[in-house]
């Protein structure tokens, strides 16, 4: 696998340096979501963390939000951090959203620039069972968020992976377009979107568990107002 180093030749007007790509369903956002973007934001030195809500996840359960309610409540737990953006192109294509697909978009349109692909540990034991997930390197990096004491798998496909591609160095994910996988250990607030759901259908109030902005569209909506959203 090619391990080009990034170039300095970015379209006027365009972030350069590496983007972080933080993906999820988001049904709904939490601080648990935006602290760990925000530690990432800060530690790897990104210029920006671009939030990508899911559109039709294939291993998942159909949201209990809507698309436009979950992108208007992004956009809300957003606004106002320098870095965090949005993108919502995998809500706006049809069919199911491979991970795989959307990078490729990302690397046809920026070429040269780092791409770094924001997965939890759970996720990475699950890699095996993504779509295309051995072309994810060629295209990002993997940049791993995970509870301080977790232990990497050391054998099987994903312990190979791990050696051939693992990097602790911040500055590899500056440096070279994609291929390499980063371990980062993040604050972990117990806070599940899952437990969020069922709080509210249980007719409770989810203050602090996200931002104001957030919390005002799920009570004006009435989205989660139902005990069943405690599924998935």
């Amino acid at each position: 696998m090619s391990t080009t180093r990034a170039s300095a030749a970015f379209p006027a007007g365009a972030v350069s340096g590496p983007m972080g790509i933080f993906g999820g369903t988001f049904d709904p956002i939490h601080y648990g979501h935006l602290r760990t973007a925000y530690e990432l934001l800060s530690t790897l030195r990104l210029p920006e963390m671009r939030f990508m809500p899911a559109g039709n996840p294939p291993h998942r359960d159909a949201t209990f939000a809507s698309n436009d309610q979950r992108l208007e409540m992004v956009r809300a737990a957003t606004a106002g951090q320098p870095g965090f953006t949005v993108d919502d192109r995998e809500m706006r294509r049809e069919g199911l959203s491979y991970t795989v697909e959307t990078l490729a978009e990302l690397r046809a349109e920026a070429p040269h620039r780092p791409l770094c692909l924001v997965v939890g540990m759970d996720a990475v034991l699950g890699l095996p069972k993504w779509h295309r997930w051995r072309d994810l390197l060629s295209l990002a990096h993997l940049v791993v968020a995970h509870r301080p004491g977790w232990r990497a798998p050391s054998m099987g496909p994903l312990g190979e992976l791990l050696v051939d591609h693992g990097t602790g160095t911040v500055s590899d994910l500056h440096d070279l377009v994609a291929g390499r996988i980063y371990i980062h250990a993040v604050t972990q607030l117990e806070i599940s979107s899952t437990d969020v759901r069922a709080l509210i259908g249980a007719g409770r109030d989810p203050r602090y568990l996200m931002p104001e902005g957030v919390r005002r569209i799920i009570l004006e909506s009435g989205c989660y107002a139902r005990k069943e959203v405690a599924r998935g």
